[in-house]
């Protein structure tokens, strides 16, 4: 049976030639992997803070956005848009990257927090609900260690070998979008998670 449907896309990344290849970055290269598949062309619209763009399935719009804004800051371009259209968080499809999942892992999900991911903690605070799906890349953990271990590994670019993962997941990611916009979101995430078998902690 249908889920509800989705009908805003954010990819999360930091904006500028600097942060492109970086791990951080996995949201924006899932929608650069949307775009070179599809019609789908993103315009800067500043009154969003985001580059903005949509995607027709079914003969219905879905609005596709980047934020221009820096990630940690992803939900003054998210959530302002988000009010302005009148989409509520559970249409709303946030793709982001995951440490807690390694390489060459993609994972469908349902709400929840923020697990320390500063793009899904504004996101959160300003729309005031965790409410919305999410669809986590994989780029693994550089392993125990200091805050700042974690922030330049993930605004470091992943070595050839990870960066052919990411890439795989991120395409089969792609395989089940029709799928997750329709609202048929379990068996999105069965034939996503049965593709790409658990590679990292859940």
């Amino acid at each position: 049976m249908a889920q509800l449907g989705i009908a805003l896309i954010a990819g999360l990344g930091n904006p500028g030639r600097r942060y492109a290849a970086t791990r951080h970055n996995a949201g924006f290269q899932f929608l650069e992997r949307l775009q070179a598949a599809s019609s789908l062309t993103l315009a800067s619209e500043k009154r969003f803070n985001a580059e903005l763009g949509g995607i027709t399935r079914n003969g219905r719009t879905v609005r596709v956005m980047t934020p221009a804004t820096f990630m940690n800051l992803s939900g003054r371009a998210v959530a302002p848009l988000a009010a302005f259209y009148r989409i509520p968080p559970p249409h709303i499809l946030v793709v982001h990257d995951e440490l807690d999942l390694a390489p060459g892992s993609a994972r469908l999900k349902r709400g929840g927090g923020h697990g320390g991911h500063n793009g899904l903690r504004d996101i959160i605070d300003r729309l005031g609900s965790g409410d919305f799906m999410r669809l986590r890349i994989g780029i693994g953990h550089p392993g125990p260690g200091a805050k700042c271990a974690v922030s330049s590994y993930v605004l470091g670019q992943p070595d050839a070998g990870d960066r052919a993962l990411i890439d795989r997941a991120i395409g089969a990611a792609l395989e089940v979008l029709d799928e997750v916009i329709d609202g048929h979101f379990d068996a999105a995430m069965k034939r996503l998670h049965t593709a790409l078998p658990p590679r990292g902690r859940e």
